[in-house]
């Protein structure tokens, strides 16, 4: 149920950079590999929260991030493959996750933006 909470920050975010615009038309979302968000719940609350305001039937594009690890060890960076933390250039596992758990609104387009 957090995909609500998340849902309505999106459209929270949307509407305050939106301005004084006719209408919200595409929102890009970014979304890292380790996030739990599911796509097709975000998608259901959006069709739900925002009718009636200026984003409704704004499109959204989720961009998948894959995770990404740095080894402390040897400055090797690599994907996340399952869940081995175990660096493949000196098997250690002094290692840290350097992206793969974002989630942020990347753009948004409006429409009719009065000058």
């Amino acid at each position: 149920m957090h995909e609500l909470s998340v849902t309505q920050n999106i459209l929270s975010i949307a509407l305050k950079h939106a301005g004084q615009a006719e209408s919200i038309t595409d929102i890009y979302l970014v979304i890292g590999q380790l996030s739990s968000m599911v796509d097709d719940c975000i998608q259901f609350y959006w069709d739900i929260i925002s009718e009636g305001t200026i984003a409704q039937g704004a499109r959204l594009h989720f961009k998948r991030l894959p995770a990404m690890m740095h080894c402390q060890h040897c400055q090797t960076e690599y994907p996340l493959h399952e869940t081995s933390f175990v660096c493949p250039t000196c098997a250690t596992t002094n290692v840290v996750l350097v992206s793969g758990d974002e989630f942020y609104v990347e753009s948004i387009q409006v429409q009719g933006d009065p000058i």
